[in-house]
């Protein structure tokens, strides 16, 4: 009697047309078509991450960079520069930045820093001033005044040094002898050679006379005596000869040094009024100083006209060490820099140093030829880069946290594999202040955030760009906003009323959800497009809601022959799945194919034998390698259930395998647990299941029907397979509650659903779920822990406690078959 009233099968509410008919039904007053409305001007759906950006950019602090995520297409990019773009900014206080030479090491060039604009009027100064120094220094060189004083110091010196010969010679003279001058090879030497009868001779000449008897031993040895000492005197003069020789271009020297210091003194003094910085004024002085340190510079012949320049490995400009590279101009900025990176090599991105090969074949390169790249020209203002462009570049990551922890640039070459030999130069490092906006997956910023501990440090900001907003009015406003906008942009057809809304409903499609919008507007600008050519080709000059459906038809046709193929595979039976009729242990579930660009849904027929053991839940895919971990623990999971309901007061005496027929390659998620389930209490009660319904639904231990993905995919997949073979009006889908807030079904399936041709059932239990699939009652356990009769929960139970039982008599059997054994041996 207990029973009684507890066999009846519930009626579960299947899903009407009103339910599934997701239409929307905004429609402002006075807006007929796209030009009743104005064209969005700011970002759509992404409060949070502007806010977040917004820190990151007014926040000056070390460190406070930015680090944008979020799906491709969710406005990332657009958000940045529209964000950037409306900062306060007032005029930018920004810098010039120059390389010049350091005259105490050439291999270090120093960096001048001045506000902008100073940097191109410093470097047009330096050019005059050594322009104009180069043009009076060779007139001073020419003066009358000059020549005359050059004039007296070189009589003064050759007068002084004149003397000191004619007063030697008159020695030499007194003594008898004179100065000849041999020619020694292509030069000469000069001799000191005593007079014989009026004559020069040598003193080997003499010394061979004297052996001969023709010449006096004694006068012979006097004239040697007379020689040495001589001798000694002309290398005493000689020196003395020399040194009035040094004294005579010390003193012209100073005469150059007199005639040119006021010049370039005064000259190099206007400069230093002008730059008062202490590092300008540090150069000019050593500037100066080189100037005058080297005069003979100002006298090097330049090419003649018509000669050929020098080619690059000669003897540089003389006057080239003055010269100053200005790697950064902003002199004619008026706004911030904002600098999008598109191509973040090395070079492109932190600047280069060119090289040239010298005289003697070596790779040399010097402060000219230092090059700046996109992040110092971004210094003052903000330097936008993809995450994915950055890393895939090599060393490119270390070298910009480098920069970024160190707030300096080092311009230095790039020579990964040292193929480059031979000198190179250090330049001195820039100061760097820089906001950097890196635009990267979530993926990349949770590696970088875990393997990476300065990645904390130099991107304090997260700003994270979400992929959907909530359905309502003022978004859906802003959706006709959009249309409006890519109108104007793309010179294209207005939309009507039901072309706006028919857009916006492809955003909720694409959102999977119906109280969202997706914020991914790139396929919706797709879709307007695309939409737009559908009305030209019809000839109509409003975009309707016909011309969107036809627009997304399209798209799908384009992209879906994988799926078409497997249709094809359906309707020649070569998959093998039953959509009428009923079968133990049989069942349909449903699996999503996702193919990059396209993602659709098909049956797949899952079946499940059970014997007597102790195996438990056997899953062959698991087996064959082919299980993912998210499957296998929705397998774990059914096992769970099981004890659950039917093993508190016995055993699991079972062994059940599942398979996935004609599935030969991986499947994952748990999407099909409670098919699982219903395939198992199937073969378990002996009881039959509807083919003609598929499910799909997650499940717990407790036997809670639990939401999945891609649902609207799998319900318009088994539609599909179920039309091809001719609609019978008992075919649908069980699915869970909580998804159907997320149906947005084709038309198709709705008009089916509409004219009970097709039938979409919610449920949130495994009961539920039962009763659909056998049309018998689930049943409930009684007071007893017995479940009601006639139920398949009760069948399930009884079934379990006989295959228990002969699982302990056969165990007792065995035993005793055992013992008997022993007792004959």
């Amino acid at each position: 009697m207990a029973a009684k009233g507890r066999t009846k099968v519930k009626k579960i509410k299947e899903l009407s047309f009103k339910e599934l008919n997701f239409r929307v039904t905004y429609s402002p007053t006075k807006i007929r078509t796209s030009h009743d409305v104005a064209p969005c001007c700011g970002i759509i759906g992404q409060t949070k991450a502007i806010e977040a950006i917004k820190l990151g950019l007014n926040v000056k602090s070390p460190g406070y960079n930015i680090f944008v995520t979020g799906l491709s297409g969710t406005g990332r990019s657009t958000t940045i520069k529209l964000l950037l773009q409306q900062l306060d900014q007032k005029r930018p206080r920004l810098n010039d930045i120059c390389y010049v030479n350091n005259f105490k090491n050439e291999d270090c060039p120093k960096v001048l820093i001045f506000a902008a604009g100073d940097g191109s009027r410093f470097k047009k100064d330096m050019h005059y001033l050594i322009s104009s120094i180069r043009k009076v220094v060779p007139k001073i060189f020419l003066s009358e005044d000059y020549k005359d004083r050059q004039s007296r110091i070189i009589r003064e010196f050759e007068g002084r040094q004149k003397d000191l010969i004619n007063e030697f010679e008159e020695r030499l003279t007194d003594a008898g002898f004179v100065m000849v001058q041999l020619q020694v090879g292509m030069g000469v030497r000069n001799e000191i050679q005593p007079l014989v009868d009026g004559e020069p001779s040598s003193l080997e000449k003499l010394e061979k006379l004297a052996k001969d008897g023709q010449f006096s031993l004694s006068r012979l040895d006097e004239m040697r005596r007379q020689w040495d000492s001589l001798r000694r005197e002309f290398d005493t003069v000689t020196v003395e000869s020399k040194k009035l020789t040094n004294k005579l271009e010390d003193a012209l020297g100073k005469l150059d040094l007199a005639m040119l210091t006021p010049l370039v003194g005064d000259k190099v003094a206007l400069l230093k009024k002008r730059y008062p910085d202490e590092k300008v004024q540090t150069y000019l002085e050593e500037a100066e100083e080189a100037l005058l340190s080297d005069i003979d510079r100002f006298r090097e012949a330049q090419p003649r006209r018509g000669e050929e320049e020098p080619p690059p490995y000669r003897k540089r400009e003389p006057f080239e060490e003055f010269s100053v590279n200005l790697i950064l101009d902003n002199s004619q900025a008026d706004h911030v820099p904002i600098i999008v990176e598109r191509s973040p090599s090395y070079k492109n991105t932190f600047g280069s140093l060119e090289r040239v090969v010298d005289r003697f074949g070596y790779w040399r390169t010097d402060f000219t030829r230092i090059f700046s790249g996109s992040l110092l020209k971004a210094s003052g203002g903000f330097f936008i880069i993809n995450a994915t462009d950055l890393l895939s570049e090599p060393g490119m990551w270390v070298y910009l946290k480098r920069a970024l922890r160190n707030r300096e640039i080092e311009i230095t070459g790039y020579d990964p594999f040292y193929m480059m030999a031979g000198a190179g130069i250090k330049p001195e490092p820039i100061p760097l202040d820089v906001k950097v906006v890196l635009i990267g997956e979530p993926e990349i910023y949770r590696l970088l955030w875990r393997l990476d501990e300065d990645f904390k440090k130099i991107f304090k900001v997260k700003a994270e760009f979400d992929n959907v907003m909530k359905n309502t009015k003022s978004n859906l406003r802003q959706y006709f906003e959009f249309v409006r906008k890519v109108i104007n942009d793309e010179g294209l057809p207005p939309f009507d009323l039901s072309g706006m809304q028919a857009v916006c409903e492809y955003g909720m499609r694409l959102s999977g959800r119906r109280d969202r919008l997706t914020t991914r507007f790139t396929p919706v600008s797709d879709i307007i497009k695309e939409s737009s050519f559908c009305a030209v080709q019809r000839k109509s000059k409003v975009v309707s809601r016909e011309d969107v459906y036809c627009a997304i038809q399209n798209r799908k046709s384009r992209v879906n022959l994988v799926e078409e193929k497997i249709q094809e595979m359906f309707d020649e039976n070569d998959l093998l799945v039953t959509t009428r009729g009923a079968e133990v242990g049989q069942i349909n579930g449903l699996s999503i194919y996702h193919l990059g660009d396209h993602t659709f849904g098909r049956p797949t027929r899952i079946t499940v034998n059970t014997a007597l053991g102790k195996e438990g839940i056997i899953n062959i895919e698991r087996e064959a390698d082919l299980s993912g971990p998210i499957h296998n623990k929705g397998v774990l999971v059914l096992t769970g259930y099981l004890r659950q309901m039917f093993a508190q007061d016995k055993p699991l005496a079972i062994s059940a395998s599942i398979s996935f027929e004609q599935s030969y390659v991986g499947v994952d998620g748990d999407s099909a647990s409670s098919t699982e389930i219903y395939a198992i209490l199937s073969s378990i009660s002996g009881i039959p299941i509807k083919q003609n319904i598929a499910v799909t639904g997650s499940v717990n231990q407790k036997g809670e029907i639990q939401p999945i993905g891609g649902v609207n995919e799998k319900i318009e997949g088994f539609f599909d397979v179920c039309k091809s073979r001719g609609l019978t009006g008992d075919q649908g889908v069980v699915i869970p509650q909580q998804n159907v807030s997320d149906l947005m079904l084709r038309r198709d399936v709705i008009e089916a659903v509409k004219t009970r041709k097709f039938h979409i059932y919610p449920v949130k239990t495994v009961e539920q779920g039962v009763e659909i699939l056998t049309g018998i009652p689930a049943g409930r356990r009684m007071a007893s822990g017995k479940f009601t009769a006639s139920t398949v929960m009760g069948k399930v139970d009884a079934k379990l406690h006989q295959m228990a039982l002969t699982l302990q008599n056969y165990g007792r059997v065995q035993s005793n078959n055992d013992t008997k054994t022993k007792k004959k041996r």
